[in-house]
């Protein structure tokens, strides 16, 4: 039964728990997106007589989805950001180099996959961030499932390997002091895993952790978006670039060889630069 009025029942989320739908956080969602007050009341207004008690939010999404894409792609791509984060899978190599990028335009230097001994054996690590005369060892959690999220054991696995590689780091000449570990994943860490990183003295990023600069922050503030945003590309054509290690949509900008490769019309190529100017504030 569709409801016209202000709307009052249970959405599932796609871990399976049920939650009261909420009009502020739809507007705020929609919001975040860059649309101007009419375009979301607009869509807000089609949106809530569509719905029904039971409503997965996968579905609620991909119906405000594609209202928004209809008013400006840019809009669109700047809605589907957690999506296309998963989208970055299956493997968490993606992930991983798209957290160096965005440590890359924070001003670190960043090497991904290496190889440090630690006092008893060695590791790979998954992002290493030098700045400053300082080292930092970062591993990604990456989840291409939604709903998953970092509970503690996650914490306390690298904990361990950060205790093993910084006993060694201590023991031998070094070229820079080495900071505290991190973690970062594309969901959310539990309270426990919160509460163990917090003492052991671990950084944890997480999609929204720590406020106000958690990995969503990040990526808005510096327009920093993965290729996966793209509401012009093909899936096929994403998974081709990210092949080529290609993570950040805006380098699409100066690596238009690719877009060549791919035999993408000049047409699509200027629509693609337009969505990527106006997403990324170039």
């Amino acid at each position: 039964m569709k409801i016209a009025m202000e709307p009052n029942f249970d959405i599932i989320k796609t871990s399976g728990e049920k939650v009261k739908f909420s009009l502020r956080n739809l507007r705020s969602s929609l919001a975040k997106s860059g649309a101007d007050d009419q375009t979301i009341q607009e869509i807000i207004t089609k949106v809530k007589y569509e719905l029904y008690d039971g409503i997965s939010t996968k579905e609620l999404y991909n119906r405000a989805f594609a209202l928004l894409k209809k008013k400006g792609s840019h809009l669109a791509s700047k809605y589907k950001l957690k999506k296309a984060i998963y989208e970055l899978g299956p493997t968490g190599y993606p992930f991983e180099r798209f957290v160096a990028a965005i440590l890359k335009y924070s001003g670190y230097d960043t090497h991904v996959s290496q190889i440090f001994k630690g006092h008893c054996v060695r590791h790979e690590i998954d992002v290493v961030a030098i700045k400053n005369d300082t080292t930092t060892f970062i591993e990604c959690k990456f989840h291409s499932e939604e709903g998953r999220n970092c509970n503690v054991k996650v914490p306390l696995y690298i904990a361990s390997r950060y205790h093993d590689l910084k006993t060694h780091w201590s023991a031998t000449p070094q070229n820079s002091t080495l900071d505290i570990g991190w973690v970062v994943t594309n969901t959310r860490f539990t309270e426990d895993a919160l509460q163990y990183g917090k003492c052991i003295g671990l950084y944890l990023l997480s999609w929204d952790y720590p406020n106000n600069d958690g990995l969503k922050d990040r990526i808005d503030r510096l327009g920093l978006y993965p290729i996966t945003v793209s509401t012009q590309l093909t899936n096929r054509e994403k998974q081709f670039l990210l092949s080529r290690d290609l993570v950040l949509y805006r380098d699409l900008l100066d690596d238009v060889f690719f877009l060549d490769h791919l035999g993408i019309s000049e047409v699509r190529k200027t629509k693609i630069n337009k969505e990527i100017k106006l997403l990324c504030k170039l």
